[in-house]
């Protein structure tokens, strides 16, 4: 039995006012899980960020898996593919926007911490190995997300989200 088409809300995008959008850019560097990358878009839409840049190996629209996790995030949240994440951030520099890794390194700085700039780019690694270093090197801050149990990391999809409400609450972001 072939699965049904995904159905979205009956909402025609093109109708729809737009909406202030915060100051983030989500920079997704090689994560290679659809449904993760899904998850982060449905996010970026809570949280109304200002741009999604898929990186790599990254999967993009139109792509099913996403479109199952995403539930159509993709169709209201700007978002951009490069090949290459060094493409992705030499234009975000370009722009004057700090980019901050997020990533367990040991000189990380602790999320609660850190004063995050506005505007802002997070960069999200791959799930096995994290940020790749030459892009980590790219990032002018890296912050971790401090961990308390015996594992030192969570899924990545669950990182953005504890890392972009950190940020919208800092910002006093309503």
């Amino acid at each position: 039995m072939a699965e049904p088409e995904p159905h979205y809300a009956d909402i025609d995008i093109n109708t729809l006012e737009p909406i202030p959008r915060n100051p983030v850019h989500v920079v997704v560097d090689n994560i290679r899980s659809a449904f993760n990358v899904g998850s982060i878009f449905r996010t970026c839409d809570a949280g109304a960020v200002a741009h999604i840049h898929l990186c790599g190996m990254a999967a993009h629209p139109p792509h099913k898996k996403l479109e199952k996790t995403a539930l159509g995030a993709f169709e209201y949240v700007p978002w951009t593919y490069y090949e290459r994440t060094k493409d992705c951030m030499a234009a975000l520099k370009e722009q004057d926007i700090p980019i901050v890794g997020i990533e367990v390194a040991d000189d990380a700085q602790d999320m609660h911490a850190f004063d995050w700039p506005k505007p802002v780019a997070i960069v999200f690694g791959n799930e096995v190995n994290g940020i790749h270093e030459r892009n980590l090197k790219r990032c002018d801050h890296v912050v971790k997300i401090p961990m308390h149990g015996y594992k030192n990391s969570i899924n990545v999809a669950t990182a953005f989200g504890i890392v972009l409400y950190d940020i919208l609450g800092k910002w006093n972001t309503r």
